[in-house]
């Protein structure tokens, strides 16, 4: 058996892994708040889940126990100051993430940034916890398509725009 790897040196290797930006969000009125992860995936078509790691500590881990829901927003190039604010760029926390963009529910209530290029919305289906974090699989209950074609990604510690140019049409 090896040596233990250090959470630092996790940490650093991990920040060379390119991750699509998504903003969970959940909660109701002024008890919001909301996380970036990188962590966010597809689980299954049939039927339609997501899944996506959540760090027990963090504000949002109440919030989705207690609601049993969340919104999934993925990120486009234009969303990095939303993307900021999730990450809580300086000292920014709870419902105050929600300012400066556009929100609208679907079927849960929970919130879906409105002109995400992606956004589901979802019911918690199970959680599963293991070390500091919990595995949260999410039913799809609703998805909304805008057309954006640009995504934000993190890599090396930074939000990255991805712009694809596709020829006109």
């Amino acid at each position: 058996m090896g040596r233990e790897i250090a959470p630092a040196d996790f940490t650093r290797a991990m920040r060379q892994q390119i991750g699509h930006c998504t903003v969970i969000t959940a909660g109701r009125g002024e008890d919001r708040s909301g996380l970036v992860v990188t962590s966010g995936i597809s689980l299954s078509a049939e039927p339609p889940q997501v899944l996506f790691c959540l760090n027990r500590d963090a504000s949002t881990w109440p919030l989705i126990s207690k609601y049993r829901c969340f919104g999934w927003s993925s990120l486009g190039a234009e969303h990095r100051g939303v993307a900021e604010r999730f990450a809580g760029f300086g000292g920014v926390s709870g419902v105050r993430r929600y300012d400066g963009a556009k929100w609208t529910t679907a079927e849960t209530g929970a919130p879906l940034l409105a002109d995400a290029p992606v956004a589901f919305d979802c019911e918690v289906a199970e959680i599963i916890d293991r070390a500091t974090h919990s595995i949260i699989i999410g039913k799809v209950r609703a998805v909304h398509v805008s057309g954006q074609v640009d995504a934000l990604a993190y890599w090396n510690g930074a939000f990255q725009p991805m712009a694809t140019h596709l020829p006109a049409s």
